[in-house]
């Protein structure tokens, strides 16, 4: 999963203080569902699985499988800390860090609601990630989009990440040892 919600294009607004991430648990996994069942595409949100289209029975199992088997964080057997996103006190999405196989490196996805989009929340969400990926002791945070997916490079822009393009992909940098820009 990569960034994968579209929306914030420019129109970013000061929300930092409001945004907070929670690790995904079972108290706020089935808020984070109730989300995503009601305002993202299964493949948005999570990795496929052979299930009915849409948020069969089958997927929204597969949705908390998925979810569950990185409680155990980044010493976990995925190697994934997931966090929920609030705004406002609710859950409006997911951002995630996962360790890569560069000792320091962690790569970054994540998703909102569509009714969360273009407030800003994924740039506060991003900067609140890059620094429990530094409290973590890591230096490096990477992710991955598409080039027509202007909100997510325009937050990766915005959080300071280096960006290349190869192709139709949009591949991002952070480095955890300079200072983030201003919001």
């Amino acid at each position: 999963m990569g960034w994968t919600w579209a929306g914030e294009g420019g129109r970013l607004r000061h929300v930092a203080g409001t945004v907070r991430l929670d690790p995904v648990d079972e108290q706020n996994l089935e808020p984070l569902l109730s989300v995503a069942a009601a305002e993202a595409e299964p493949l948005d949100v999570m990795p496929p699985v052979e299930a009915p289209a849409g948020w069969s029975h089958a997927r929204r199992e597969a949705f908390r499988e998925f979810h569950r088997a990185s409680f155990a964080g980044l010493d976990g057997p995925t190697g994934t800390r997931m966090y929920a996103i609030l705004a406002g006190g609710e859950v409006v999405g997911m951002i995630r860090m996962s360790r890569r196989d560069e000792p320091g490196a962690v790569e970054t996805g994540m998703w909102l609601g569509r009714s969360a989009r273009g407030q800003g929340i994924g740039a506060a969400a991003l900067r609140e990630l890059l620094q429990e990926a530094a409290a973590a002791g890591m230096r490096l945070v990477v992710a991955e989009t598409t080039a027509d997916n202007l909100g997510a490079v325009s937050v990766l822009e915005k959080c300071g990440a280096k960006l290349r393009t190869d192709g139709k992909k949009v591949l991002a940098e952070i480095c955890l040892d300079s200072a983030l820009p201003p919001v």
